[in-house]
């Protein structure tokens, strides 16, 4: 296994216990044979490197130079490894301001190694849970370590990203949706592909989210007192603690949504645009391309929409619901809708224009609204 470091470890967060906790609580994945699992890794390597040119070739954007970036195919573990890479990484400013708050009260060292491991023990818990449902991921603000190597654009600090396609995730989906292995993996991969080439061919984007990532993990209150009541207030709304008669204002929103100040979710509206612009185009390009190099996309989509729609139970219905995974789905609607209405109005090209800076970017409303943006970024100057 590898280790993140001791420095990491005595934190916020024990970050090698979070991937010890991880591994032990996860599913244990499919069976396959040792030929089987070979060929698979082949495979997916193989269909990774194909969707390259499908995705080019629909979306017109990138270039052989612009895809620098590593495909790692990993199993559950790897890929447990590989996201607490990044999230080490990412929340590292965060951390640290509340290390430093810690530390200067009473008792301040002890409470934080207690914490750090309690933490740590809750992380391994949410990505064990991820770990087997993850099918394949596009690790926007991976640092390499050692097995897990990163790329990027020139000069980029700490790596530039990397694909990950979890195998054992992979095989178990497409043996529970019984769809035609070679084609689901191949769909799989272009979905991914697309993120890779949307990150690779627009040089500003990773530092754009980056930016408003760390304005979000910037305005949180590091008092835990005050976190610790706002969890509390967030509980009580989903356990029907208001008071009788009580307007429900938090209904629909998650518990990572209800500890949230108000700056916090300005910028999460915009964060959650871009998310479902991307996440939107994946599907739109793996519907676009797909029947032309997948013969039964029709089944496949038709399937994996039932999947993605229902869960696996009513204790994952749950999770998502919480985690705020239920909304990642309406990303997906969302920003599939709008990238279709956009380009049936304007063309890819003018599609395109999306990416030529975070002002040309949707916002939340727009994604609701397409004609609404196309109106924005097209309108013709006045004489």
């Amino acid at each position: 296994m590898t280790s993140f470091g001791g420095a990491a470890s005595s934190g916020m967060v024990d970050w090698d216990l979070a991937v010890a906790t991880a591994t032990r609580l996860m599913r244990p994945g499919p069976e396959v044979s040792r030929d089987e699992a070979r060929a698979v890794v082949t495979e997916l390597r193989e269909y990774a490197k194909a969707s390259e040119t499908h995705v080019r070739g629909f979306t017109r954007l990138g270039t052989d130079e612009t895809h620098d970036t590593p495909v790692l195919v990993v199993d559950r573990p790897g890929w447990v490894r590989a996201n607490v890479a990044g999230f080490r990484e990412l929340l590292k400013p965060l951390l640290d301001k509340m290390q430093d708050r810690r530390g200067s009260s009473p008792g301040g060292a002890l409470l934080g190694t207690v914490g750090g491991k309690v933490t740590g023990v809750e992380v391994g818990m949410l990505l064990s849970f991820l770990a087997s449902r993850v099918l394949g991921q596009y690790e926007t603000f991976a640092p390499a370590t050692r097995g897990l190597p990163a790329g990027g654009p020139p000069g980029a600090p700490n790596g530039g990203g990397r694909l990950l396609l979890v195998a054992p995730n992979i095989v178990h989906v497409e043996r529970e949706l019984d769809v035609d292995p070679h084609d689901f993996r191949l769909w799989v991969c272009l979905h991914e592909e697309t993120h890779r080439t949307q990150f690779s061919a627009v040089p500003w984007l990773r530092d754009h989210m980056q930016g408003e990532i760390q304005a979000f993990l910037g305005e949180t209150d590091v008092d835990p007192m005050t976190v610790l009541e706002r969890v509390r207030q967030a509980v009580q709304s989903f356990a029907g603690g208001r008071p009788e008669g009580e307007e429900d204002e938090d209904e629909g929103r998650s518990l990572v949504e209800l500890v949230q100040t108000p700056a916090q979710r300005e910028i999460l509206g915009r964060l959650t645009a871009v998310m479902s612009l991307l996440e939107g185009h994946a599907d739109f390009v793996m519907d676009g391309v797909g029947p032309q190099v997948v013969p039964s996309v029709a089944e496949i989509r038709e399937k994996f929409q039932q999947r993605r729609a229902k869960g696996a139970s009513r204790l994952d219905l749950a999770l998502r619901k919480l985690l705020g995974l239920d909304a990642k789905l309406r990303q997906y609607r969302d920003g599939e809708r709008f990238v279709r209405a956009v380009v049936e109005e304007v063309g890819m090209d003018g599609f395109n224009r999306v990416w030529t800076s975070p002002n040309t970017l949707p916002t939340k409303a727009e994604i609701a609204k397409p004609a609404e943006w196309v109106t924005r970024v097209h309108r013709k100057p006045e004489a």
